[in-house]
């Protein structure tokens, strides 16, 4: 179990984690000690310049293109909606594997950049198809992208890489987002009422499951499947139902009803993936917890040096300092707070390096811990 992963380990000290965040934070493994590759697949919270790749042949760029975008760590923007790096950044930087690279617009040598691994992920994407989304009357502004389309790129690539897709997948730790919240998102945002976007729940579990159950007949042994963020903590949701009754609000600020929203998809997910583990009883099948870690840090701030939780660094107006009109990055928008390291939230949406990169090292443990040894020996990096 991640020690992240309860409410119960809040008065735990730091030194519990204290390998793992080490890991992280740069000591590099020797990556055949677990892994050959890595293949990720998700949204934004995973695209590390797909959608930046896709929308240069259009002209139009999106916001995480400018700056202050990438600030943190790359001192420029490469796509990632963050400060610096991403939760796969900092799981490839564990495993001993270089940031993998975007799989959409690198049309030449690809078998030779994508021998370590590829990212599939593009910031807007969904689980549902976009037409099926769109008959429910839920448009997808950022991107036609989905988990299917990532999938059939994903398997289009594979005879470039090797001879053997089956050998190249047991070695491989394939990453299953997260995916799934921009479904909600949309739908949200297009107004639907909460019966309809509850529907879509089960709808979006399956093409999670059906994803892995693919990639498993492919050949795939460990694959690491995230939940859903608590999303009732997050800044962009917080404004639009803002003047939500007191009740509804947690005593960190959050709204309960949008969090239960997130724990029921986590729930529906997990009790799907348990029923994918008793179908492939050979394939290590990871949940990754990204709700109880982020909790942890609205709980506890202080503790994690964390000085805004529901404030945002790179935003502008109310008072959660956030305006959905105006993303980060944008003509009117390319300033960010002094110390991105204290703020939980990045943009509304997204999160900062900081966050990502704790957990990371909650997923990072988990992980190591659940995964089977590969080949007959221990699949932990060393130091």
């Amino acid at each position: 179990m991640a020690t992240f992963a309860s409410s119960s380990s809040l008065k735990q000290p730091l030194i519990i984690v204290s390998f793992v965040f080490a890991t992280l934070t740069g000591l590099h493994s020797p990556a055949n000690a677990c892994f050959t590759s890595v293949f990720s697949f998700g949204d934004s919270i995973a695209d590390t310049g797909n959608l930046l790749a896709i929308s240069r042949s259009t002209g139009q760029l999106p916001t995480s293109a400018f700056p202050p975008n990438g600030r943190t760590f790359f001192h420029r923007p490469t796509g990632r909606r963050c400060d610096g790096r991403l939760i796969i950044d900092f799981l490839a930087e564990a495993l001993g594997f270089p940031f993998l690279p975007p799989y959409y617009g690198s049309e030449n040598g690809r078998s030779e950049q994508f021998g370590k691994g590829v990212n599939f992920a593009v910031a807007g994407a969904t689980a549902l198809n976009s037409s099926f989304l769109a008959k429910k009357g839920i448009p997808n502004h950022s991107t036609n992208n989905s988990l299917g389309d990532q999938v059939n790129s994903f398997k289009d690539l594979l005879p470039s890489l090797c001879s053997s897709s089956s050998e190249l997948l047991r070695t491989s730790l394939i990453a299953m987002g997260e995916i799934g919240g921009n479904d909600y998102n949309h739908a949200f945002r297009a107004g639907k009422n909460f019966k309809e976007i509850r529907e879509l729940v089960p709808l979006v579990v399956d093409i999670i499951t059906s994803s892995i159950n693919e990639l498993i007949e492919l050949g795939a042994v460990t694959l690491l499947v995230p939940g859903n963020f608590p999303i009732g903590c997050s800044t962009s949701y917080l404004t639009q139902f803002q003047g939500s009754d007191k009740d509804e609000y947690d005593p960190f600020g959050c709204l309960t009803w949008l969090n239960q929203f997130s724990e029921h998809h986590n729930d529906l997910l997990q009790k799907e993936l348990g029923k994918l583990r008793i179908r492939h009883p050979g394939v290590n099948i990871v949940y990754a917890d990204y709700y109880n870690p982020t909790m942890r840090l609205y709980r506890s701030p202080s503790q994690f040096g964390f000085k805004e939780t529901l404030k945002v660094c790179c935003g502008s107006g109310g008072p959660y300092n956030f305006n959905a009109s105006i993303s980060c990055g944008s003509p009117s928008l390319k300033r960010s707070c002094d110390d991105p390291s204290s703020y939980i939230s990045w943009d509304g949406i997204h999160y900062t390096e900081a966050t990502y990169k704790l957990v990371a090292t909650a997923v990072f443990e988990e992980l190591m811990n659940c995964i089977r040894s590969l080949n007959g020996e221990e699949c932990i990096p060393t130091q």
